[in-house]
């Protein structure tokens, strides 16, 4: 089953318990995916839409800490809470032992020697990191690991 006919299941399933603020923030990736589809002509993939899915999740884990900073928790909550309905779509996370061994295996497949070759090295990456990590913090930690080198 695709993440899109989860998408769907859930928002049945959300919609049937009249959890109107589960719905409301389900519906919101429904209108994104669909506006990407629309925007870019091309059919929603798996990987695609977890790229949509992170990039929701940190506008409202963004915004969440401006609301909080605000003095604005209600707003603050309602972000919090789409952000978490959001992160039942994404697969499991990747541990930090995991992002070091993704990080050394790139490296010696690459031949990486030095900060020029973090372009490679994330190209290699990506795909396996897509949607299980935060991909800034990812970069942080390749860009570490090459200036060691």
């Amino acid at each position: 089953m695709s993440l899109r006919e989860d998408l769907n299941a859930a928002l049945k399933q959300s919609m049937l318990a009249k959890d109107k603020e589960r719905t409301a923030a389900l519906r919101m990736l429904l209108s994104e995916v669909k506006k990407t589809e629309v925007d870019q002509q091309v059919t929603v993939d798996d990987s695609l839409f977890l790229s949509i899915v992170s990039k929701l999740i940190k506008q409202r884990e963004e915004s969440a800490k401006e609301f909080a900073a605000a003095g604005r928790a209600d707003l603050a909550d309602h972000e919090s809470f789409e952000a978490n309905v959001l992160k039942a779509f994404l697969p499991p996370q990747l541990s930090e032992a995991e992002v070091s061994d993704l990080i050394s295996e790139a490296v010696r497949e690459s031949g990486a020697a030095g900060m020029s070759d973090m372009g490679k090295v994330m190209a290699l990456i990506k795909p396996k990191a897509a949607g299980r990590t935060d991909m800034g913090l990812l970069s942080k930690k390749v860009r570490e690991a090459l200036q060691k080198l």
